[in-house]
């Protein structure tokens, strides 16, 4: 094993729980001991084969059974491209809404994962068709330059709304290409859901971000969580939990780790929050 092999490994041994429900499960029981949800996810993007689209939906459906029978508090969180997207729309919303609909029996909150530019769209149609039910929720990430306008429709429609910076990159026409400028939407998309959304979820490490949050909410009737990755500033996390917010922490497992963990490492390609992460 060369040496980027092993730190790749490094890195994702602290940032993702493992290859089994079963370690997924255990992540969550500590988290929930330090009064934080976990938010587990089953590693898997761009699937087009039908074997791995129903492996995933099945890993989904027992890891809830087992959560619901082990008390763990979690919620889940998906990404379309695993459920069916790459082949067609109409795949991906059968086999969310099956997710869906199974989560709902168990009192499991669903969220949807953002991906690539390419997906905002149909993703956005996808998690419309279920919003109205409740127990689901989105990711909108603040790098898109349209992602203002996307969410002041998922909050007219009810939505709610788990707000990100992205990992993911697109031309300058359609995205802003610095770290700063996306900081910045992130920093007005907060202020809007503040305003105008009753229910939602700040996702962010940046201290400034949490900072500003935490002194709007004191002027707000809105109900707020924070989200933060495994391995990332968990330490705060538990902070915030003992503050009496509502904390939840992003638990992926599964073998498929490379291209969340190459996502990661580009995100934080100043290595500040790696760093962090190996302490």
């Amino acid at each position: 094993m060369s040496v980027g092999d092993a730190f790749e490994r490094l890195i994702a041994g602290r940032w993702i729980a493992g290859e089994s429900i079963d370690d997924a499960l255990e992540v969550a029981t500590t988290l929930n001991i330090n009064g934080i949800t976990a938010m587990i996810n089953y590693l898997g993007e761009d699937f087009k084969d039908k074997r791995k689209i129903d492996d995933a939906i099945d890993t989904y459906l027992k890891l809830m059974k087992k959560a619901k029978e082990k008390k763990a508090r979690i919620s889940i969180s998906v990404k379309l491209t695993q459920l069916g997207l790459c082949i067609n729309k109409e795949t991906a919303e059968k086999n969310y809404s099956r997710i869906v609909a199974a989560a709902r029996k168990l009192g499991i909150f669903v969220w949807i994962d953002m991906e690539e530019y390419l997906y905002i769209g149909d993703t956005i149609l996808i998690y419309e068709s279920e919003v109205k039910k409740n127990g689901a929720g989105i990711c909108i990430q603040s790098y898109p330059k349209r992602s203002m306008s996307d969410v002041k429709r998922i909050i007219k429609g009810k939505g709610i709304i788990r707000l990100v910076k992205g990992a993911y990159s697109a031309s300058s026409g359609i995205a802003y290409p610095t770290r700063a400028e996306s900081t910045d939407n992130y920093s007005r998309i907060m202020d809007y859901l503040f305003r105008n959304s009753k229910r939602f979820m700040l996702a962010t490490h940046d201290e400034k971000m949490i900072s500003k949050a935490l002194a709007l909410q004191k002027k707000s009737k809105a109900d707020v969580s924070f989200a933060m990755l495994k391995g990332i500033r968990n330490r705060r996390a538990i902070e915030l939990a003992e503050e009496r917010q509502h904390v939840s922490i992003y638990v992926p497992f599964g073998s498929e780790w490379i291209a969340y963990t190459y996502r990661r490492m580009r995100e934080f390609s100043n290595l500040k929050l790696v760093l962090r992460s190996l302490r």
